[in-house]
């Protein structure tokens, strides 16, 4: 950093000569300090100067105002004359040409050795300049390895804001915090309020100071194309023109992540899956941490918070990873649309192909049930009309009054969900624990090989026929166990005759070696079809 013409006299090699100023200001920067006696001095400064002279252009009085004035227009800013035997003062009205050109003029009463001068001043300029340097060089390579290694947005937050030591923010253009750095920061603290704050601290097009915070702001993305913006919502003591070099590099490797990445899921989304996940995995601990980012995100401030969990069923599943990824993210943007469409809120995160979680916040203006109701109907609806769905499942777990919490209990909604998504059409928009009952105790069996055991040898010799030939044997064994044993109710959905009917029931008995009119024996059969019919979970039937 230049140093002022007030800092260069306070210099101890400088108050050793009894420097007085005549004339004009000590704020002035200096770009450098030119020593010479010669009179025109206009073609060797380049601006900035100050200059040291031992008086020799100053003896002759009638001259002493054009060289002055010369110094003035060359671009020097000040001039610093050692007085002695040949020149013991100035002209009075020197001190007033001083000040009327804007010029700094100061005497020496006593000798001073210039070349101290001199080199203390160009040593720390230069100092400053190699550091400048060194620290633009440094920031490059951490960008430019940042921007090959295909860093994340957290990624290059993180990377600002440890070359700043200061906290940073990346928003979208709706005010939502996509990526932040805290560094030590609480982040209820550093989010606090955070869309109102933003909307105050209005920028432009090139990085500035904004807003009554006095936030340093940057924009991210090609001019007319800016998608967010980079801040450092607080006061640092980093030089400024550093942060405005980093934070600016920030946003060019932000920008090319974009241009790299585009085709990928929205950024707000992935910061929602990236919040869920950390909460999932038990990363956050406090509870007012995790309400500020999920208010960051979106999620408004509930009495309660309840986890949900989307799957759905496709015709043909998408071999195609790339047309899977679309089809996942419009499945992602359909339930947020979904959700806002009834006045709530919600994170969402995609957790595997055809399932989504959500962290669903209901409106203050609506009862729990209400809110759960109406948000699930209109996911179900929005759903069904994707390409290539042909079913949606919804799993409800347990309201919480904590955000923290409400994660937790996404793996009991998930559970649901995939249960659910077996199950016969009921009519509910969403379904809980208790409307699983004992198929869901059987989904969360259903990988040990004891209970695939059980469900083989309960139905062998139903399943191979019916593999080999397509015996229907075992579809009017499950229409039976879904009917309770009414052969009456049985034969009119089968659209059987009773003879027919009762002849198919008999050749079941005799096949499975079990008595049909025995409680027992349709309770371990009904059991078995269960197993079966709970799909593993990450797959869609």
């Amino acid at each position: 950093m230049q140093p002022s013409l007030a800092e260069i006299l306070a210099l101890p090699v400088l108050q050793a000569g009894d420097p007085q100023v005549l004339g004009g200001p000590l704020d002035s920067l200096v770009r450098w300090v030119h020593v010479s006696d010669v009179f025109d001095l206009s073609e060797l400064l380049q601006g900035g100067e100050l200059v040291l002279t031992t008086g020799q252009p100053l003896t002759d009085p009638s001259l002493s105002h054009r060289y002055l004035r010369g110094l003035a227009a060359a671009g020097a800013i000040g001039l610093i004359v050692e007085l002695n035997a040949r020149l013991s003062s100035l002209p009075d009205d020197m001190a007033e040409l001083a000040d009327a050109l804007g010029f700094t003029l100061i005497v020496l009463h006593r000798p001073i050795k210039f070349v101290e001068v001199t080199e203390h001043v160009h040593r720390s300029i230069v100092a400053e300049q190699y550091e400048e340097a060194a620290f633009a060089r440094h920031v490059h390579e951490v960008f430019t390895a940042l921007s090959m290694n295909r860093a994340t947005l957290s990624d290059i937050t993180d990377a600002v804001a440890d070359l700043l030591g200061v906290p940073v923010v990346l928003e979208g253009l709706n005010k939502q915090v996509l990526a932040f750095a805290a560094m030590g920061t609480p982040a209820s603290t550093l989010l606090a309020d955070w869309e109102r704050r933003s909307r105050l601290a209005p920028s432009g097009a090139v990085t500035t100071v904004a807003g009554p915070e006095d936030w340093l702001i940057s924009q991210v993305g090609q001019y007319r194309g800016e998608w967010g913006r980079l801040i450092v919502p607080m006061a640092a003591a980093t030089p400024k023109a550093r942060m405005i070099m980093a934070l600016e590099r920030a946003a060019q490797a932000l920008a090319l992540h974009r241009m790299v990445e585009q085709d990928r899921t929205a950024f707000e989304q992935q910061a929602q899956s990236g919040l869920i996940d950390e909460l999932r995995r038990g990363r956050i601990h406090d509870e007012a941490e995790a309400t500020t980012r999920a208010r960051a995100l979106g999620l408004y401030q509930s009495l309660l918070y309840v986890p949900l969990t989307v799957r759905v069923a496709v015709a043909a599943p998408n071999n195609d990873q790339v047309q899977a990824q679309r089809q996942q993210v419009a499945m992602s943007d359909a339930i947020r649309h979904a959700v806002a469409s009834t006045r709530n809120t919600a994170l969402t995160a995609s957790r595997r192909p055809g399932e989504i979680d959500l962290i669903l916040a209901p409106s203050k203006q609506q009862q729990i049930d209400d809110a759960l109701q109406s948000a699930c109907a209109a996911i179900e609806s929005t759903i069904l009309r994707l390409d290539g769905v042909t079913k949606c499942a919804i799993g409800a777990g347990a309201a919480s009054v904590r955000v923290i919490d409400a994660a937790v209990g996404l793996t009991d909604s998930a559970h649901v969900a995939s249960v659910a998504l077996s199950m016969a059409p009921s009519g509910r928009s969403y379904y809980r624990a208790t409307d699983i009952r004992l198929r869901g105790l059987l989904a969360a069996l259903r990988d040990d090989p004891r209970v695939q055991a059980f469900a083989e040898s309960e139905l062998r010799g139903l399943l191979d026929p019916r593999a080999r030939h397509g015996d229907d044997l075992f579809e009017v064994l499950r229409q039976f166990l879904d009917t309770a044993g009414n052969k009456t109710v049985l034969a009119r959905k089968m659209h059987l005759s009773r003879p027919t009917l009762y002849a198919k029931l008999a050749s079941i008995q005799r096949i499975l070696a079990v008595d049909l009119e025995d409680a027992e024996s349709r309770t371990s059969l009904h059991a078995a079809m269960l197993v079966l019919d709970v799909p593993p979970v990450g797959l869609n039937r």
